[in-house]
């Protein structure tokens, strides 16, 4: 996409931290927004403190469910007649091991992670279709490029959307969408403070873990906005976010069998934890 003025942007998500973010980038180049967050009082608060000039509409709703998804396909359609970029940004986080967790657990993360991202796509490609140039952004992980211990269903979910992203550029190659994968590293959002604790998972290795993770979140999420809105004017099939998403990605390339042997020191939840109050 050369310009994302006077584009007409979808995004999930939008409440909090990089969908916040994103929305703030996009009405700062003149696009229109239509945003959707399961958390209708951060939906309200991220509209509110957009400028006066943005045409916007909000849904509160939860991506998993295609009623409400469509929905708001409609409500979109009504009030722009046209989408030319769409964010598929919500997600979830689910802590445990594979024991640790439910079925039902696993059912509603990749409901949420990957059933949003496909029917967000399902939904408003015949929209995207019909401009002269569009593009579709999915939000993978670093989970998505390597697989953690405790992560079972967010990595799961996430290199589901890795891998449907990336079968759809495949498919759309020479239409007028494009699609950008994203891979974000450490980006200071709530998604690890809010994750949820699988139903076998213990209370106190939860709260230790998660503060541990939580203090490898460093990066800001308007930086993260900021890459993924210069990635998409790029035409940029996949982005990488943050030095830690980049080491990763290297490290799987050149150990794809052994990676968690190299990475462990850095991604064990027990070491992180004992540096957290170090300066």
């Amino acid at each position: 996409m050369r310009s994302l003025r006077g584009a007409v942007a979808v995004v999930t998500g939008a409440g909090s931290g990089i969908g916040r973010a994103l929305a703030h980038a996009l009405a700062a180049r003149g696009a229109d927004l239509a945003l959707a967050d399961i958390d209708r009082t951060k939906l309200a608060a991220t509209r509110e403190a957009l400028p006066a000039a943005t045409r916007v509409t909000a849904r509160a709703l939860d991506v998993s469910d295609f009623a409400a998804m469509r929905v708001f396909r409609d409500e979109v359609e009504r009030e722009f007649g046209r989408v030319s970029l769409l964010i598929n940004n919500a997600g979830v986080s689910l802590y445990g091991s594979f024991e640790d967790v439910s079925l039902e657990d696993l059912e509603w993360i990749m409901g949420v992670n990957f059933w949003g991202t496909v029917y967000g796509c399902n939904l408003f490609l015949p929209l995207l279709m019909q401009e002269p140039e569009a593009n579709i952004v999915t939000l993978s992980s670093v989970f998505g490029l390597i697989s953690p211990p405790l992560q079972i269903g967010y990595s799961a979910s996430k290199f589901a959307v890795r891998g449907f992203s990336e079968v759809l550029r495949h498919e759309l190659a020479g239409t007028p969408v494009k699609v950008t994968v994203v891979h974000p590293g450490g980006v200071r959002t709530s998604i690890a403070a809010s994750a949820r604790r699988g139903a076998g998972a213990g209370a106190d290795a939860y709260e230790r873990d998660t503060k541990a993770f939580e203090a490898a979140l460093v990066l800001a999420p308007e930086e993260a906005a900021r890459r993924i809105v210069r990635a998409v004017l790029g035409d940029r099939p996949r982005l990488l976010i943050g030095r830690d998403a980049m080491l990763i990605d290297l490290i799987a390339r050149f150990f794809p069998a052994r990676y968690m042997e190299v990475l462990r020191p850095l991604l064990d939840p027990k070491r992180r934890s004992a540096r957290v109050g170090e300066p």
